[in-house]
């Protein structure tokens, strides 16, 4: 049986596609997806998202583009109706990260030609990441980058606001995730703290990740002493691989060697208290206690953004925030204020922590809706 429409769909459409119109009508002969192909793909995936094959929740990266279009594809001799039960079959094939299904309009209809693990920039790409929750995603062109575009969960719609990155002193980690980046290059330093963030929210547990500046031991008067779990000397391997990107970036090798790294890395986090790196990612301690610095007041507000659009600016109490990881990093960047903190919470929010001079008060930037 035929499922009932998504009734989210199409009003999710049409302010995706003015997205891909601003987007992709700036490329030379970059042409929009349609707001109909839009709101089939959005439709047939949710519906998709809320089946389960032999148990498992279906993982799918579904891209709106044609295989002409795409280096190497693997064509199906038959191509698949864009229909929720065949993507549920196909998704224990396609649901390692950089594999897609490639849907393209042909005959009037819309179909599932293969699967590709390269897509042209800009590129309209939907991924199921559970159950009813939808991310669209936009292919920036450096390295395999998405950016994401909107999220969507039930009847909520939430759209990336890319005029965040306006935001007073807005941290370098942020405008990645917009996709901009300060130097207007791919930046190592800052992916990297993207990969740990991703890689700490996986794993379910909350944590945080101070970031303190090399070369300085100031930050030692906001932990307890002594450090349970400090690393001497600091452990080099995420700095290690960083000086190598320039020559290895691309090579599988170093791709996975950066991924293990990253990953073992992030499961410090899980550990109860603070894990810091310095800004080289140069492993300090894991499990540190933060306390407020000698002779510090105690933060009572922090301004609060998330980069939706229709997000309002906030200054609200601390304890608004969250539970003891947010009240403790925010006292951290407030004492340590060349530092940032990144914040898992147990329910999957994440927050940056980071000090605006320009407005001389912690800023708290929400950003799970980024790292989806």
């Amino acid at each position: 049986m035929t499922p009932p429409g998504y009734a989210t769909a199409r009003a999710a459409a049409s302010k995706i596609q003015s997205h891909f119109a601003s987007h992709v009508g700036a490329l030379p002969g970059g042409v929009a997806p349609a707001v109909d192909d839009i709101e089939a793909i959005i439709d047939v995936a949710f519906w998709a998202s809320l089946k389960r094959e032999e148990g498992y929740i279906p993982k799918i990266s579904l891209a709106l583009v044609a295989p002409e279009a795409v280096a190497r594809p693997m064509l199906f001799a038959h191509p698949l109706p864009l229909e929720p039960q065949a993507l549920v079959r196909m998704a224990p094939a396609v649901e390692r990260p950089g594999i897609h299904l490639g849907v393209c309009r042909r005959d009037g209809r819309l179909e599932v030609w293969g699967t590709t693990r390269a897509i042209p920039r800009s590129s309209f790409v939907l991924e199921v990441a559970a159950p009813g929750l939808l991310v669209v995603k936009h292919h920036r062109g450096d390295g395999g980058k998405y950016i994401n575009v909107a999220v969507l969960e039930g009847s909520q719609i939430k759209m990336i606001d890319e005029r965040a990155s306006k935001v007073p002193d807005c941290p370098a980690m942020l405008n990645s995730l917009l996709g901009f980046a300060d130097s207007g290059h791919w930046n190592v330093s800052v992916d990297v703290l993207i990969d740990l963030a991703v890689s700490m929210r996986a794993h379910g547990r909350g944590g945080i990740i101070l970031v303190v500046p090399a070369g300085q031991d100031t930050w030692a008067e906001s932990v307890v002493h002594p450090m349970s779990y400090a690393v001497l000397p600091p452990y080099r391997a995420l700095t290690d691989l960083m000086a190598r990107a320039d020559t290895d970036r691309g090579e599988r090798a170093w791709e996975e060697e950066l991924e293990d790294t990253v990953n073992a890395i992030a499961g410090l986090t899980a550990v109860d208290g603070a894990t810091i790196l310095n800004d080289r990612c140069e492993l300090l301690a894991f499990g540190a206690k933060i306390s407020r610095r000698k002779g510090w007041a105690v933060v009572e507000q922090t301004a609060l953004t998330e980069p939706i659009e229709g997000n309002v600016a906030a200054h609200v109490t601390t304890s608004q925030l969250g539970g003891t990881r947010h009240l403790s990093s925010a006292q951290f960047v407030h004492d340590q204020r060349d530092s940032l903190a990144m914040v898992a919470s147990q329910d999957g929010r994440f927050t940056i922590f980071a000090w605006s001079p320009s407005e001389n008060r912690v800023h708290a930037h929400r950003v799970e809706s980024l790292l989806l």
